[in-house]
C-alpha cells in the first residue's frame, strides 16, 4: 500500500509499506480523510522520530475486523482518534486523560496519511466513533481538533456572556470562535496578521477582527470591555509575543488559555507578584479524550457547528508534500486535509 513518509517539512515521499496485519480485536481502515494538523508542521517536534508516517485526524471505512470484534463491522465509516487513555490510572481517575501514559503509548499504525491503517484494540475499544452517512468523510476529519478546542473551553470555563479573544485565526483558532459562540460567549475577538484570516474569521462570527500590524489590539480591547480586558484570551499561535500580548488584553481574574507550544527553549517571563494581584489564571490544554470526540462529532452531524468551509484545500495523498507546502506557506488557507478515494 502508499503510505506518505515524512523526513522533513520539505521531504515527504510516497513509498510502498506492506499492509498492517491485524489482531483479533483490531479493525484495518482503509483512510478516506486526513487533516494536516498544526502539530504536523513543528519541525522541531518531528525531526527526531522521522521517518515517520503522520496523520492524526482520519476518517475511514473498515475493511476487516478481528474475529472478536463485535461493535464494528466491514464498511463501517468511522473516525478514528490516535491516542486513548486507559481509564484506571492516577491521572485518569482524576479527569486529566492526555496526560495518562497509555495515552502516548496508543497510536494508529502506521498514521493516517496512508491508504490503510490499524486501529489498536483500546482506541477502538474506547475512542473508534461511526460517522453518520450525512457527514462527509473530510469534515469528519474535523473531530478531533474541534474536541481539542473543546476541551480547552472547558478547561477554562467559558460562560454565558463572556468576553473572549483568540489570537490567531487558523483553523483552530475559527474552530474556537465557532464553539464559544455556541458555549455562550458574548463578544468575541479575533487577531492575526494575515487579512485572509480575518475575513475568514468575520464570517465565522466573530464580532471585532484585528490586525496587529497595523491596529492597536490592547487599545481595542480596553474600548469594548470598558478598560477591563477580556475575560478569556486562548493563544493558538506558537509565539512568545501572542502570549505576552494575551496576559496585557486579559482582564484581572481572567485566563489565559496556552493552546499552541513555542519551540523547546522559548520562555515567557512571568512576575509572580503580579499573578498574585491580578490573578489572572494560566490554564493550558493539550489534545482532547474520548468524552470531547464524542461530543464534537455530534456537534458537527446536528448541524450545530457547520465548519465546511473551514477546509479550504483538498489534495490526493499521491500529492502530500504538496498538501504540507500549502499547509506551511499559503497566505490563503485554513484547513488542509488529504484525500484517499
Amino acid at each position: 500500500m502508499k503510505v506518505a513518509v515524512y523526513y522533513s517539512q520539505s521531504d515527504i515521499r510516497i513509498e510502498e509499506k506492506p499492509f498492517p496485519k491485524i489482531g483479533d480485536n483490531e479493525v484495518l481502515v482503509q483512510m478516506r480523510a486526513c487533516g494536516i494538523c498544526g502539530s504536523d508542521l513543528m519541525d522541531w517536534y518531528l525531526k527526531t522520530r522521522a521517518p515517520l508516517v503522520l496523520g492524526h485526524e482520519p476518517t475511514g471505512i473498515v475493511t476487516q475486523k478481528g474475529k472478536k470484534v463485535r461493535s464494528f463491522d466491514v464498511g463501517d465509516r468511522v473516525f478514528v482518534h490516535h491516542h486513548v487513555a486507559c481509564l484506571k490510572c492516577h491521572y485518569c481517575l482524576h479527569g486529566d486523560y492526555t496526560l495518562c501514559n497509555q495515552f502516548h503509548e496508543t497510536n494508529i499504525s502506521p498514521g493516517g496519511f496512508a491508504e490503510y491503517f490499524r486501529v489498536p484494540a483500546p482506541n477502538l475499544q474506547l475512542d473508534t466513533l461511526k460517522i453518520p452517512e450525512s457527514l462527509p468523510f473530510d469534515e469528519a476529519t474535523l473531530t478531533e481538533p474541534v474536541g481539542c478546542c473543546l476541551r480547552a473551553l472547558r478547561k477554562c470555563s467559558i460562560k454565558n456572556g463572556d468576553s473572549l479573544a483568540v489570537i490567531g485565526a487558523g483553523p483552530t483558532g475559527i474552530i474556537h470562535l465557532a464553539l464559544s459562540k455556541i458555549l455562550g460567549a458574548q463578544k468575541i475577538i479575533v487577531s492575526d496578521p494575515i487579512d485572509y484570516r480575518l475575513l475568514a474569521a468575520r464570517e465565522f462570527g466573530a464580532d471585532i477582527v484585528v490586525n496587529p500590524k497595523n491596529e492597536d489590539l490592547l487599545g481595542i480591547v480596553r474600548a469594548e470591555t470598558d478598560g477591563r480586558g477580556v475575560d478569556m484570551a486562548v493563544v493558538t499561535a506558537p509565539s512568545i509575543e501572542a502570549y505576552e500580548t494575551a496576559m496585557k488584553i486579559c482582564r484581572k481574574g481572567g485566563k489565559v488559555c496556552v493552546f499552541a507550544p513555542t519551540t523547546p527553549r522559548e520562555y515567557l517571563q512571568i512576575s509572580p507578584k503580579e499573578l498574585l494581584f491580578t490573578e489572572i489564571q494560566i490554564i493550558p490544554s493539550y489534545s482532547t479524550s474520548h468524552l470531547e470526540t464524542k461530543e464534537a462529532l455530534e456537534l458537527m452531524n446536528s448541524g450545530r457547528l457547520d465548519l465546511k468551509d473551514l477546509i479550504t484545500h483538498r489534495f490526493k495523498l499521491a500529492d502530500t508534500a504538496e498538501a504540507f507546502k500549502t499547509a506551511r506557506e499559503s497566505k490563503e488557507s485554513l484547513k488542509v486535509v488529504v484525500m484517499n478515494e
